[in-house]
C-alpha cells in the first residue's frame, strides 16, 4: 500500500529543490495526490521560495491559490514573509500593496506587520512613509514593541539624529521595553556616522556596563559604519571589550578591518592581518581576497594584487567577476594594458565572461595610452559579442579620442550613440566641449553648448566654467562675462574655478584694477576665495609693482584661514626682484625658513639665483647653489643655465665651462645659445681645444643641425658633422667670429688627424 503524502514530505521538497519554477511544478502535482490538502505551512514555504528567487508573477498566483483555500486569518505570517521579499529586490512600492491589502483580506496586521513595512520603509530611506506608519499603528491602538522602538532609532540615525535616537533609548523602559543590544549598537553606530566620536564611545561603555554584550553579528553592523569611514583604530578599541567578554570575531569582522585599512590608506597593515587571517585556519573567502585585492588596486600595487590573484586559484577560492575586473581596472588605470590583457585572456580560458565593466577598463586604458585604433577594436569586439554598449563606455570612447584632438571623430561617435539607441549626456557634450576648449575652438565649443541645450541637456558648471576658461585664455573677456550672464539665467550659481579663471584672464591682460573690483564683487556673491585666488591677485599686484599690497595680501589669505603655498611665496620673491628691491626678496626668503608649513623647492632657489645672476652677484648666486643641493633640492636645467650665464658675463670661464659639463653629465641638454656662450668664452681665453671638445659633445648628443641626419655614410657624417654644427652657430649668432674662425681651423684639424689616423691603420 501506498504511503500517504503529508504536507510535511511536499514542504522538504519545496525547500530543497534549487530551481523555484520546478519546485512550483511539484507543489502544484501534489494536489493531485487523493485526500492531500496544502496547508498554511507548504504555502508558506512555497511562497517563500519564489519571493527569494524573485519569481514574483509565480509568487502572486500562489498567493491568490492560498487565499481561497487558507482562512485569512492565519495568513499574517505569509504575508510579512511576502514584504520582506518584495523589500529585499528594491519593490517598495509592492511591499506596501501587500501591507495595505491585509485589511481588506481580513487579515488583521499586528505589530509584527507593522515592523515589518517601517523597516523597508526606513531601510530604502522613505523616513517621513515610516513615520506615518508608526502613527497609524498607535492610532488603532497597537502597542510598540522593542523592535519599533529599534526601527525608530535607526530611523533618527540614518537622517543624522542621533541624539534624538538616544531619547528614544532611554525612553524604552517606561514603554515596557528592555534594552537590547540592537538598540544601543544602533545609537553608537549613529553618533559615529555624525562624527560624535566620544559620545559614540561612551555610550557603547554604558551598554557594557549593563551587561549588554552584542552578539558578533550586530557588532559587525557597528564597525561596519566606522570601518567604512576608515575608523580602524576606534573599531579595534571596540573589538577588544567585546572579545574580552567572550565574543570571537568572525570573517566577515576580518573583512571589515581589512577594507577599512585599504581605505586609510593602510595596505601594509591590511596584509599583515590577511595574512593573520590565514593563519588562524579561518581561511579567507573570496570577499577577503576581493578586500585586499582592491584594496592594492587602489593603492597602485597592481603587481601584488595579481599575486594575490594566484594565491587565491592555488588555495582554492574560486575568482569572480569582480576579481578579474578590479586587477584589469586596476592595469588599465595605470597605463599597463599589456598585463591587463594578459589577465583578460588568462580569466577567459578559466570560464570568465568579459562584461561592460571589463570592455569599458580596457577602452578606458588603451585611451590613456593614446591607442585609439585598438580601443576601437575592443569596442566593436564587445559589441560582436552581444553587449550593448552602455553610456560609460561610449563616454570613454568620447573622451579618448577627444583627449587625441580627434573631436570630428568624437562628435561622429556621438551620432552613432543615438542610432544605438544610447542618448549622449550631458556629460559627453562636456567631453567634447572640454577637448575643443584646450584645441583654442572655443567658439565652436560653445556652439555646441547651445545645441545641447536646444536638445534638452542643462549645462552644469563644469561646461559654463571650461567655456569661460577657455575664453579667458584667449583673453576674451567679454566672451567670458556673457557666458557668466547665462550661468545665472540656467540657474548655476558661478563658483571659486569661474571666478579664477576671469581673475587670471584680467591678470594677463594687465588689467589690476579690474582683478580687484571682481575679487570684491567676489566675495559679495558668498564666494569664497582660495589660495589659486589670493595668488592671481598677488600676481596681478607684482606685475605693476605693487609689491606691499601683494604682501599684505599674505596676511589676509592666512586670516581667511588659507595656508600661502610655494607659488604664493615664489610669486611675490619675483615681484621684489623684478621691482628690483633684491634685498626685499632675500629677506622674505631667508624669513620663509623659519615657518613650520613651508620648505624651500627648487623652484624658490632658482628665483633667487636667477636674480642674483642677473646682477652678477656670481659668489651669491654660487653660493646659493651650493645651499639648494645640500638642503636635497635638485638644480634643474634652467638652474645651470642661469648660472653659466653669469659665469660667462663675468669672465669666470673656468666655472662656465665646469657648470657646462656637469649640467650635460646630470642628463640636462644645454640650449644652444648655452654652448654658444662657453665656446665664445673658451675661445677668447685661448682654449680652442676644449672649445672644440664642447663641439664633440654636441656631435655626440644629437644637437646637430637637421641637414646632418641626411648623410648617411657614417664616417662622411662624422667629419662633417662638426663643420656644419659650427657653421649652424654662426649663422643662429650664438658664437662671434673669432671664435667661428677658431673653431672652424681647429674642427678642420681634427679632421686631418682622422684621415692620418686612418691612413697608418691601412
Amino acid at each position: 500500500m501506498r504511503a500517504a503524502l503529508l504536507p510535511k514530505h511536499v514542504a522538504a521538497v519545496v525547500k530543497y529543490q534549487k530551481d523555484p519554477l520546478r519546485a512550483l511544478e511539484m507543489f502544484n502535482s501534489a494536489t493531485k495526490e487523493d485526500g492531500f490538502k496544502h496547508t498554511v505551512f507548504t504555502y508558506k514555504c512555497m511562497i517563500e521560495k519564489l519571493g527569494f528567487h524573485g519569481e514574483f508573477e509565480a509568487m502572486e498566483s500562489v498567493l491568490l491559490d492560498m487565499r481561497m483555500n487558507i482562512n485569512n486569518i492565519l495568513l499574517e505570517g505569509v504575508y510579512i514573509g511576502v514584504m520582506r521579499n518584495y523589500g529585499r529586490s528594491g519593490k517598495v512600492q509592492k511591499a506596501v500593496d501587500v501591507f495595505e491589502r491585509m485589511d481588506f483580506f481580513n487579515c488583521e496586521p499586528s505589530v509584527q506587520s507593522y515592523n515589518t513595512i517601517m523597516n523597508i520603509l526606513v531601510e530604502y530611506k522613505y523616513f517621513d512613509q515610516a513615520h506615518k506608519v508608526y502613527l497609524r499603528m498607535l492610532d488603532k491602538r497597537i502597542v510598540p514593541d522593542v523592535y519599533t522602538f529599534t526601527i525608530r532609532i535607526k530611523s533618527f540615525c540614518r537622517t543624522n539624529r542621533p541624539h534624538a535616537a538616544l531619547r528614544l533609548l532611554r525612553n524604552m523602559p517606561s514603554q515596557g521595553c528592555e534594552f537590547n543590544a540592537v538598540a544601543y549598537c544602533t545609537v553608537v553606530g549613529g553618533f559615529y556616522e555624525a562624527n560624535y566620536r566620544s559620545e559614540g564611545y561612551e555610550l557603547f561603555n554604558e551598554m557594557i556596563g549593563r551587561g549588554i554584550c552584542p552578539n558578533i553579528t550586530t557588532f559587525n553592523k557597528l564597525i561596519h559604519v566606522l570601518c567604512k569611514k576608515g575608523d580602524v583604530r576606534e573599531s579595534a578599541k571596540l573589538l577588544n571589550k567585546i572579545f574580552k567578554r567572550g565574543v570571537p570575531p568572525n570573517l566577515f569582522t576580518f573583512n571589515m578591518f581589512i577594507q577599512g585599512l585599504c581605505k586609510e590608506m593602510k595596505i601594509n597593515e591590511a596584509i599583515r592581518l590577511f595574512d593573520c587571517v590565514s593563519g588562524k585556519g579561518q581561511g579567507p573567502d573570496v570577499v577577503t581576497y576581493n578586500t585586499l585585492i582592491c584594496g592594492l588596486c587602489k593603492n597602485f600595487k597592481v603587481a601584488e594584487a595579481e599575486i594575490y590573484l594566484h594565491r587565491m586559484v592555488n588555495e582554492g577560492c574560486e575568482p569572480d567577476d569582480f576579481t578579474y575586473n578590479t586587477i584589469i581596472d586596476g592595469y588599465c588605470k595605470q597605463g599597463l594594458v599589456e598585463n591587463a590583457g594578459k589577465i583578460f585572456k588568462d580569466a577567459i580560458f578559466k570560464g570568465f565572461i568579459p562584461d561592460r565593466v571589463t570592455y569599458c577598463s580596457l577602452i578606458n586604458g588603451l585611451c590613456l595610452e593614446g591607442d585609439i585604433d585598438r580601443a576601437m577594436e575592443v569596442f566593436n569586439e564587445a559589441v560582436e559579442k552581444g553587449l550593448k554598449p552602455d553610456i560609460l563606455t561610449y563616454n570613454s570612447l568620447v573622451k579618448g579620442l577627444s583627449q587625441q584632438g580627434l573631436i570630428l571623430q568624437a562628435l561622429q561617435l556621438m551620432n552613432e550613440m543615438l542610432e544605438n539607441g544610447c542618448s549622449p549626456d550631458m556629460w559627453t557634450y562636456n567631453i567634447v566641449i572640454n577637448g575643443l576648449c584646450k584645441m583654442g575652438y572655443v567658439s565652436d565649443a560653445n556652439n555646441l553648448m547651445n545645441d545641447a541645450i536646444a536638445k534638452g541637456y542643462l549645462p552644469d558648471d563644469f561646461t559654463f566654467n571650461t567655456l569661460i576658461d577657455g575664453y579667458c585664455k584667449q583673453l576674451k573677456l567679454n566672451n567670458a562675462m556673457e557666458i557668466i550672464d547665462r550661468m545665472w539665467h540656467h540657474g548655476v550659481t558661478p563658483d571659486v574655478i569661474t571666478y579664477n579663471s576671469v581673475l587670471n584672464g584680467l591678470c594677463k591682460a594687465g588689467k589690476v584694477e579690474d582683478v580687484m573690483v571682481t575679487f570684491k564683487e567676489m566675495a559679495g556673491k558668498g564666494c569664497s576665495p582660495n589660495v589659486i585666488t589670493y595668488n592671481i591677485l598677488i600676481e596681478s599686484l607684482c606685475k605693476v609693482r605693487k609689491v606691499k599690497e601683494a604682501s599684505d595680501l599674505l596676511t589676509k589669505m592666512e586670516n581667511d584661514g588659507l595656508t600661502p603655498d610655494v607659488v604664493s611665496f615664489g610669486t611675490l620673491i619675483t615681484g621684489f626682484c623684478k621691482s628690483g628691491d633684491l634685498e626685499g626678496a632675500h629677506k622674505l626668503f631667508r624669513e620663509l625658513e623659519q615657518q613650520v608649513h613651508f620648505s624651500h623647492t627648487t623652484a624658490t632657489y632658482n628665483i633667487m639665483i636667477n636674480a642674483f645672476s642677473e646682477k652678477l652677484n656670481v659668489h651669491m648666486a654660487e653660493k646659493l647653489f651650493h645651499e639648494m643641493v645640500s638642503s636635497g633640492c635638485s638644480p634643474d636645467g634652467f638652474t645651470y643655465r642661469v648660472l653659466i650665464d653669469c659665469f660667462c658675463k663675468t669672465g669666470n670661464t673656468d666655472r662656465g665651462y665646469k657648470f657646462l659639463l656637469e649640467m650635460i653629465n646630470e642628463g640636462f641638454t644645454p640650449s644652444l645659445t648655452t654652448f654658444g656662450r662657453v665656446i665664445n668664452c673658451l675661445c677668447v681665453s685661448h682654449r680652442v681645444k676644449e672649445a672644440v671638445g664642447i663641439i664633440h659633445v654636441m656631435v655626440g648628443k644629437g644637437i646637430v643641425p637637421e641637414i646632418v641626419n641626411t648623410i648617411f655614410e657614417a664616417d662622411k657624417k662624422d667629419i662633417a658633422a662638426p663643420k656644419i654644427l659650427v657653421e649652424e652657430l654662426l649663422k643662429k649668432g650664438h658664437i662671434i667670429y673669432y671664435a667661428y674662425e677658431l673653431l672652424y681651423d681647429g674642427v678642420r684639424d681634427k679632421k686631418q688627424l682622422k684621415k692620418r689616423h686612418r691612413r697608418k691603420r691601412s
